[in-house]
């Protein structure tokens, strides 16, 4: 089995906590579909797995017209061995949504939403410099239910000012759509961004871990309740409905990513592109291809299965670990989870471990606590 991402890295605007490799400017869209093509094309020797996942991501894939996003497809399906009823998700933005949009889509090999609504409320909207309004995320998200049966939408929480009554009703708005998955993340304030600069300058309030954590409390607890299944730390499914890609991600399948700044992992090796439109289109066009890679120590291996293992529900294997990395990785991690399991953080079940409801929030921080850190 194998995923494909496709990064498409062009947006109608930026949003103030992104910092993600994109561009505002499509002048060059044409020209970097075709070295997409082009570079899958080159690479067409890379991946011998039937590949079983695609998705687009950005940036706003949303931006691409039907056509565009077709022609991209059928240049995936001709170069490699696709399942018969492979996911295809587009991640979109609702204001390129419209009902003639979303009414071609649904009649395209695309059969999975990803559609970016981060909060119902025209002040938080505001604040994060999206482009849609809260009437268009209701509107929109009611069309597209009727046409797809597959969607996932993005929340943000730990947002400041956000009452914990605001983040309820974000949280209602989509059961009472029938969406059947949520990816939702906490605010957080990347290097570089727009958000960063507010805060150190005082034009936005400094954000609030605890609140973060009262919101995620509220999402598992509301989530639950309603029938989703909180398969990983930031994302909620009904039976059926988990993202077949990013559950690939998590479980060490093989990926593969084309576009500039896009990432592929074979389980050993990690490469990347370059994070430069112009640069990404000029080396393609010479046949090049504009990546960077590392070979995984056995260590960064096992780092890398502990951090991603303990944020899904389907833990961290300790006979895997025995197997794969070694009995000193194993006897390692056995005693360096003691003090976690204390404090009911972490817990083994058979010869899988795992977070606790109590631990699931801080999963990231205690995976770095059980980090080889030298070779």
């Amino acid at each position: 089995m194998a995923g494909i991402y496709i990064h498409i890295p062009f947006c109608k605007q930026a949003c103030h906590y992104c910092d993600f490799h994109f561009s505002t400017s499509i002048k060059r869209k044409s020209e970097m579909i075709a070295s997409i093509a082009h570079e899958i094309k080159l690479r067409k020797n890379e991946i011998y797995d039937v590949v079983e996942t695609i998705y687009f991501g950005g940036g706003t894939p949303s931006l691409l017209s039907i056509d565009e996003l077709e022609f991209l497809i059928d240049t995936i399906y001709s170069n490699f061995n696709v399942t018969p009823n492979p996911e295809i998700t587009l991640e979109t933005n609702l204001d390129d949504l419209s009902e003639e949009k979303i009414l071609e889509l649904a009649k395209s090999p695309i059969n999975r939403l990803s559609i970016g609504v981060q909060s119902f409320f025209e002040d938080d909207l505001k604040s994060m410099n999206r482009a849609h309004s809260a009437t268009e995320s209701i509107n929109c998200l009611s069309v597209a239910a009727r046409y797809f049966e597959n969607i996932t939408v993005d929340l943000i929480y730990g947002v400041p000012n956000m009452s914990t009554g605001k983040w309820r009703e974000n949280l209602q708005r989509v059961f009472d759509l029938g969406i059947n998955h949520i990816s939702s993340y906490a605010l957080t304030v990347e290097p570089n961004t727009a958000l960063a600069s507010f805060i150190k300058k005082g034009k936005y309030p400094p954000l609030d871990e605890k609140l973060a954590a009262e919101h995620f409390d509220i999402l598992v607890e509301e989530t639950t309740k309603q029938g989703f299944v909180h398969y990983e730390i930031s994302n909620f499914g009904k039976e059926d409905y988990f993202s077949k890609h990013n559950t690939s991600y998590w479980k060490g399948v093989s990926y593969h990513g084309f576009g500039p700044s896009a990432h592929s992992f074979n389980g050993k090796v990690r490469s990347w592109n370059i994070s430069n439109n112009a640069k990404y289109i000029n080396s393609i066009e010479q046949n090049k291809l504009p990546s960077e890679s590392e070979t995984l120590s056995k260590n960064d291996r096992f780092n890398e299965y502990i951090m991603t293992g303990l944020r899904t529900i389907w833990g961290v294997d300790l006979n895997k670990v025995n197997d794969e990395f070694g009995e000193e990785a194993h006897d390692y991690l056995l005693n360096e989870i003691t003090v976690f399991v204390n404090q009911n953080l972490l817990k083994v079940e058979g010869t899988i471990l795992k977070t606790t409801p109590k631990g699931k929030f801080l999963a990231d921080g205690i995976a770095s606590e059980l980090f080889i850190i030298n070779d």
